[in-house]
Formats: C-alpha cells, sequence, structure tokens
C-alpha cells in the first residue's frame, strides 16, 4: 500500500491510497459524503486478491485529504475533483462510487467519459432528492451508527443541497458512453422507489442489479453478495487476461487489437476524370521518406473513392483538427453532400484542400502496392502546409480522442 497526491479543482490536495500490482486493471473507489476510503477497506483488499489495483479516494475534506479553507463544498467542486483524478491516472480505471458519492461519478463522466474511464459502478446511488435524501443525508453525517468512518469537514452539509443535484442526473445519464453497473441493496439507507427507471434506462450500455435481501451499506461486514457482481461485471466488461488473435479466427479481434495504436485522423480528396471532387477518411497514413518527400495512405478496395484514388495524377492528404470531428464523420459516411457542408478550396494542382485543417500536403501520385483488401497509395510532396497553433484530432479503440496535457 502506497499513498498517493492529486491535485483537485482549484488546487486543493487530494490523498489517496493505492494497493496492487501497478499492471492490473485499475478500479478508482469513490466514498460519499460523511465517509472516508476507509469505507473501502473490505473491498479493496477482495479486489486486490482478484487482480486488481485499487486507488481509493478521499474526497475534499474528508479524511486526509485538504480541507479547504475558503469551505468549497459546492457540488461541482467534487465532480471536478473527480475529472482532475482520472486526468492524472495513467490508464482509464473502472469508477466505483457509493450513496451519493455516485452522484458525483455520475456527473463527473456525463461529457469525455470514455477519455478518463473504462466504466462505472453505482452502488445504492438515489436517482432523487428532495426533503427526504436532504434528511437523510443530514442523519447520515451526523450520526457514527449509520456508516461514517474518519474524519470530515461539517461545513459541507450547507452545500451538498440533495434537491438541485439529483435534478441533474437524467440529463447526465445519455452522455456516460461506458459500461455500467447499477446495484442496489433492498435495505439501502435510502428508500428505494422507481424513480431510478428513467436514469437507469437513459444509460447508453447500463445493466441494473438488485438484492433485494442484501444490505449494502460498505462500512458492514456484509459485502460478499456486492462483491460477487461486482468482480462478475469487472471480469465481463474489464477481464485482466489480455484478448488474442490467431490466424483464421474472428477478424473484430484483430480490428480491436490494430485499434490499440493510437492515429491521427485524416481525409484524402482528389478529383475524378470530369473534375468532381471526391474524398475519404483515413486513418492508416504515415511519413514513408524525406529524400525523395514521400507519404503514404492505405485505402479500401469497397470504398467509393477508390477506383478514383487509384488512378488520380495528385491527390491530397488533410490532418485534421479536433473542430473537425462532423467533417470526419461525413466523410467516412455513405450518401453524404461532402463539399457541399465543407468548407474547402483549391490547391496548387487543382486538388479541393480542407479549410482549416491542422496539416495539408498536397501530392503527386508515385506509387500504388496492393495490400489484402487495400491498396497502399505512394505520394510524392509537391506542397505542405501546417497550422501549429490547433490540436489534432485523433482517433484510439474505435472512439475519437484529442490531446490532454496534464
Amino acid at each position: 500500500m502506497t499513498m498517493r497526491q492529486f491535485k483537485g479543482f482549484g488546487g486543493v490536495r487530494l490523498e489517496a491510497e493505492e494497493l496492487g500490482d501497478d499492471n492490473d486493471p485499475a478500479v478508482l473507489l469513490v466514498h460519499g459524503p460523511g465517509q472516508t476510503r476507509a469505507v473501502w477497506n473490505d473491498t479493496a483488499a477482495a479486489l486486490v486478491r482478484a487482480g486488481r489495483r485499487v486507488v481509493a479516494l478521499d474526497l475534499r475534506g474528508h479524511g486526509d485529504s485538504e480541507w479547504p479553507s475558503d469551505g468549497r463544498y459546492e457540488f461541482d467542486a467534487f465532480v471536478e475533483d473527480i475529472r482532475a483524478v482520472l486526468a492524472q491516472l495513467e490508464t482509464r480505471p473502472v469508477v466505483v462510487a457509493a450513496t451519493l458519492g455516485g452522484w458525483i461519478a455520475t456527473m463527473a463522466l456525463a461529457t469525455d467519459a470514455p477519455l478518463l474511464a473504462a466504466g462505472l459502478v453505482l452502488v445504492d446511488m438515489p436517482a432523487r432528492g428532495g426533503s427526504d435524501i436532504a434528511a437523510a443525508l443530514g442523519e447520515r453525517l451526523t450520526d457514527p451508527a449509520r456508516g461514517n468512518v474518519g474524519r470530515w469537514d461539517e461545513r459541507l452539509i450547507s452545500q451538498f443541497r440533495a434537491h438541485d443535484i439529483a435534478a441533474r442526473l437524467p440529463a447526465a445519464a445519455p452522455g456516460i458512453a461506458l459500461p455500467t453497473l447499477v446495484v442496489r441493496g433492498g435495505l439501502s439507507w435510502l428508500e428505494q422507489s422507481d424513480d431510478s427507471r428513467p436514469f437507469n434506462a437513459a444509460l447508453p450500455n447500463g445493466e441494473c442489479v438488485d438484492l433485494a435481501e442484501e444490505d449494502l451499506l460498505l462500512v458492514t461486514d456484509r459485502t460478499e453478495a456486492f462483491m460477487g457482481v461486482l468482480l462478475d461485471f469487472l471480469e465481463r466488461k474489464q477481464p485482466r487476461a489480455a484478448a488474442e488473435f490467431r490466424a483464421g479466427s474472428d477478424a473484430r479481434t484483430l480490428r480491436d487489437a490494430l485499434g490499440c495504436f493510437a492515429t491521427g485522423v485524416t481525409i484524402v480528396t482528389a478529383r475524378d476524370a470530369d473534375g468532381v471532387p471526391v474524398g475519404l477518411t483515413a486513418n492508416s497514413f504515415t511519413s514513408l521518406s524525406l529524400d525523395p518527400p514521400l507519404l503514404l495512405v492505405c485505402v479500401a478496395n469497397t470504398s467509393g473513392s477508390a477506383a478514383v484514388l487509384r488512378e488520380a495524377s495528385h491527390f491530397a492528404v488533410n490532418v485534421l483538427q479536433i473542430g473537425q470531428q462532423p467533417t470526419s464523420n461525413r466523410f467516412a459516411g455513405r450518401n453524404e453532400d461532402r463539399f457541399g457542408q465543407t468548407a474547402w478550396e483549391e490547391g496548387e494542382q487543382g486538388i479541393p484542400v480542407l479549410t482549416g485543417s491542422l496539416g495539408i500536403f498536397e501530392c503527386s501520385r508515385h506509387a500504388v502496392h496492393e495490400g489484402g483488401d487495400h491498396f497502399i497509395l505512394v505520394g510524392k510532396v509537391e506542397r505542405a502546409q501546417f497550422e501549429p497553433r490547433r490540436d489534432p484530432l485523433l482517433y484510439f479503440r474505435g472512439k475519437y480522442r484529442r490531446l490532454h496535457f496534464a
């Protein structure tokens, strides 16, 4: 076990306990208000035994994390803390959050979820707010018998407004494009209701488990049923064993393996024999030689522009920046008015180039080589221009990404 510091929202120091092997899949544990990371002790130990790396965090104003002198405990400060911690971790973890900590994790992952985490587990998270939840929270924060472990700053009670926070949950659910597990216990400290159904249904990749006869309070010793559900979810959604492809097996596995290589995104453009502009999205692109200046791009034989690009005397490779994701989708789809909805101009050889691109390479045809279900188009760079102030649009594991600067 080691201790680690993170920098949270506004520079607040956040303390976490790390357990397990650094090479194992990571799990970030988020407690609820009025608790500390100690509520996860049994869960963390079980996860490590199951081959997981655990990061158990103290929220601001709790345990060993900083208690801000200005008393900033508004809900969005907690949300930004979690986003900051996720951005500082070396790998994307599955986030496991308990009770009202689930609200924090939900809102933290409502945007850019695939960039920050690999999955989300919500344990006994209420789906509604109001005076009843506020009263229950007040009891929980002031009654040591109801699951408080460790030190916490009582100033947070006045800023954790249950009704306002819960009202934001339904709109957040559709943005959580992650495997998500919602676990509820029949003896939860918060009375359950049908209010959770719209939230659960709105999750893009969600599943729900009700353990009707189990009390899921994490400070009790009745965590066996919860651990069984949690480990089953982790093994299905974030397995420890690496997926393997062998010749002759499922080609999708090979595609997923190749998708582990992060790339930029380009649009290759040219004109057909009648002068009509054509183009397609491609991420199999690389430099080939500086002397002579050569680059290559791989084009699927089945693409609509393949025949034109095979024969074109000149073509351009437009390297996309983060604001051009809609353009990438447009040129990757079928039956799209690609150039009619895209800002472009003519290059030196009359080839269409896309305005605002991160980089543009205007090329003459150098060679074409066959490559299975693709062909390799090699171009000699006649002219190149780039915009150093923009950031690239990236592609990794089947999703668009962007650079993160920690």
